[in-house]
């Protein structure tokens, strides 16, 4: 009764409300960071090498150093604060622990391997390409994963918390 008195059930829901159109929001993030690789290379070694190392064929040079460090940068902050938020959304959703650790294992770790598979590309061998591919889209369905369970334990708590009709 004192969470309907208090008015908790509204800022729950207003909460789930805003928490939802913020996973909006990530989810256009995720289809553009897909579209960008895209973009620029495909899931063959041959374009990622072409990407990283420069292609004769395509008249492109090699990434610089420079450039690379200047994305690095900006991908690890932007990348870790995208994986906290998300993880510790999930923490509060009401799958398992196992789940939970599992998932944010694995998105921290495709993260840190998508931003070093360029490197290893770049400057140590061009068969580090398959890693990249395989980070990428580790990646990518690892933060769809986290999207889809947040998105679905948050649908399920607004159908909990609907204010029912009083029928005095």
């Amino acid at each position: 009764m004192r969470y309907f008195v208090t008015g908790e059930q509204q800022r729950k829901a207003l909460l789930n409300a805003l928490v939802l159109m913020f996973l909006g929001y990530i989810v256009l993030l995720w289809l553009s960071n897909g579209l960008m690789y895209f973009h620029r290379m495909d899931l063959t070694p041959g374009s990622v090498v072409g990407y990283y190392l420069g292609s004769e064929e395509q008249f492109t040079q090699p990434r610089s150093y420079q450039g690379m460090l200047e994305v690095s940068h900006f991908h690890l902050f932007s990348m870790g604060m995208l994986v906290l938020t998300l993880t510790h959304l999930m923490l509060m959703t009401e799958f398992s622990v196992r789940l939970k650790i599992w998932l944010s294992s694995l998105t921290y770790l495709s993260a840190v391997a998508d931003e070093a598979g360029g490197w290893l590309v770049r400057f140590v061998h061009p068969l580090f390409a398959y890693f990249k591919i395989a980070a990428f889209v580790l990646l990518e369905l690892s933060l769809a994963t986290l999207l889809v369970v947040v998105i679905v334990s948050l649908i399920r708590a607004r159908r909990r918390i609907r204010p029912v009709d009083d029928v005095s």
